[in-house]
């Protein structure tokens, strides 16, 4: 089969690949009825984060159960299955605990931009829909994978609660989310910062109730000014730069929640940042696997539909161009169909 291997900074190519095959009895094999490109996807692409050989690409997925091994027992072939961007056991105390991508046995899943993927440990990883999905609810099913359940864990990280005022910060497929996030939560008023209007469009479809263009200094003052000088009950970091960071911090009420769900690259707090700022901070790679059963039913109940973020489709043998339009902003989250 043809896949999507990452060679270097903007290099991407739709080659040749072997096939996936049941390496261990706690693997599946799905054929995948859409995948696509992640913002985290970018950071190798630009060259920030350095691949030091050919790299298969891919953490986002659903499809069509192909193969079990011989201990996977929880789905099985024929079935439409979800899965995490991170493998998990779901048994270890950790997944117990809620927190599936710190599995003690965990493996990552990064070859998903393919017609097909091997998933390890399926049993605890991959969870099922109720029936075949409608066509239309195929890209909102596969937010799931990643980037709806990241914007629900930094909601759910920050605590977000009914009647709250909410600041979310980054303007991404994520951001986005968690703004569709928090507005499921009940928060009253929610606080976009962003500078894209098309974005900005989508976060009032999703719940934002104010946006902020301005940044730094000037954005703390503005999200104090609509706040009467109190700060956000709770902000959501969305972006993973410093810069991103400091804004959420100094946006938060004192004893307010921050979370952060943006792939951090050279954010660095010190003690004074933290012991005078009077925040509660959480936040990592989202425990998507956590979520999934939630998130399944809102969507499958038309609940919710976060599949809006894709505003590009494409077949996946253009993947290139699909990581060209990410890069340059002119999409804000591209789904790939095999």
């Amino acid at each position: 089969m043809k896949g999507t291997v990452l060679y270097g900074p903007r290099d991407v190519r739709f080659e040749e690949r072997d096939a996936p095959t049941i390496a261990k009895p706690t693997d599946a094999i799905i054929r995948i009825s859409a995948t696509c490109v992640c913002g985290s996807d970018l950071w190798p692409y630009r060259g920030i984060s350095r691949v030091a050989k050919p790299t298969p690409m891919g953490h986002e997925y659903c499809g069509v159960v192909e193969e079990v091994g011989s201990a996977v027992a929880s789905v099985k072939p024929g079935q439409f299955v979800i899965g995490s961007f991170f493998a998990s056991d779901n048994t270890c105390p950790h997944c117990r605990a809620g927190y599936q991508t710190s599995c003690q046995h965990k493996e990552g899943v990064s070859t998903a931009q393919a017609p097909r993927l091997r998933v390890p440990l399926a049993e605890g990883t991959l969870v099922a829909t109720p029936d075949m999905p409608p066509a239309d609810l195929l890209p909102s099913l596969l937010t799931l994978s990643d980037v709806m359940g990241t914007g629900w864990f930094a909601a759910d990280a920050a605590n977000v609660q009914p009647g709250k005022t909410v600041v979310v910060v980054g303007d991404g497929a994520v951001g986005l989310l968690a703004v569709l996030s928090a507005k499921q939560m009940g928060a009253a008023r929610i606080i976009a910062m962003s500078r894209n209007p098309s974005r900005q469009k989508l976060a009032q479809e999703f719940g934002a109730t104010d946006i902020v263009t301005e940044r730094g200094d000037e954005g703390v003052a503005r999200i104090k000014e609509l706040t009467n000088g109190v700060g956000a009950d709770s902000a959501l970091e969305c972006v993973g730069t410093p810069e991103s960071m400091m804004q959420a911090l100094r946006s938060t009420r004192p004893g307010g929640h921050a979370s952060y769900v943006g792939v951090p690259h050279g954010v660095a707090l010190t003690g004074d940042d933290l012991f005078w700022g009077h925040v509660h901070l959480h936040g990592g790679p989202a425990p998507v696997r956590r979520y999934l059963p939630e998130l399944i039913a809102l969507v499958w109940n038309r609940k919710i539909d976060p599949g809006k973020v894709f505003d590009l489709t494409l077949p996946l043998d253009q993947v290139a161009e699909a990581y060209r339009a990410m890069d340059e902003r002119r999409a804000v989250k591209v789904l790939l169909r095999p």
